[in-house]
């Protein structure tokens, strides 16, 4: 069973923007989805309240003291949202289940620099065990010298750059509503869609 994790040492990434919309797009095509929130803040499980009945269920996934319980039978694919400065024994438990793991970066050199020890320790638990590891950039504009820098950045590590997305108010505005890309019309978020495609692939490897 995939199991997705969005996780970053640093805040403010947009971790929770990730991780809600990925579950989103596993429920829009018929999976038994999962969303689990490690944060202390809770932003997806708020976010999951928010999400109406009409649209294609997402299930919360408890989570207590970091203690990482079995999802119940009928679960196909599991999201976790993690928090800022993930470390330690929760670290260590998530990753002993996950199968892929998601990195959202900002191309400045602060997130950079701050996410960086990280994304070493990653590179070589991808090297040893069975998981996948990639890095989206996060609010970026592809056709900066930032992007390019970032992409150089990562690669060097050895890991993939699985696309840039925009900053764009169309993630604020759906999320207010509990909703994602995948809940509303594909012409409203076309080039938001756009740029998920190489993601997407990556996320439904075999």
């Amino acid at each position: 069973m995939p199991v997705i994790v969005v996780a970053n040492p640093k805040g403010g990434v947009g971790k929770s923007t990730l991780a809600t919309n990925i579950a989103g797009y596993f429920a829009a095509q018929g999976h038994k989805v999962m969303l689990g929130d490690i944060d202390v803040q809770q932003s997806s499980r708020a976010w999951l309240a928010l999400r109406p009945g009409s649209l294609p269920e997402i299930k919360p996934w408890e989570i207590e003291d970091g203690h990482v319980a079995k999802p119940p039978k009928g679960t196909t694919h599991i999201v976790l949202d993690t928090p800022a400065g993930f470390s330690g024994k929760r670290f260590d438990k998530v990753m002993q289940i996950a199968t892929r793991i998601v990195v959202p970066l900002q191309p400045s050199m602060f997130d950079i620099l701050a996410t960086q020890e990280f994304l070493e320790k990653l590179a070589e638990r991808q090297k040893k065990e069975q998981v996948e590891v990639g890095v989206l950039g996060m609010r970026v504009n592809v056709r900066t010298r930032a992007a390019d820098q970032l992409q150089k950045y990562v690669e060097s590590l050895g890991l993939p750059v699985l696309g840039f997305l925009r900053d764009t108010q169309n993630y604020v505005q759906l999320a207010a509503n509990g909703a994602t890309l995948w809940d509303v019309a594909a012409s409203r978020v076309e080039k938001d869609l756009a740029q998920w495609e190489d993601l997407v692939k990556w996320l439904e490897q075999k």
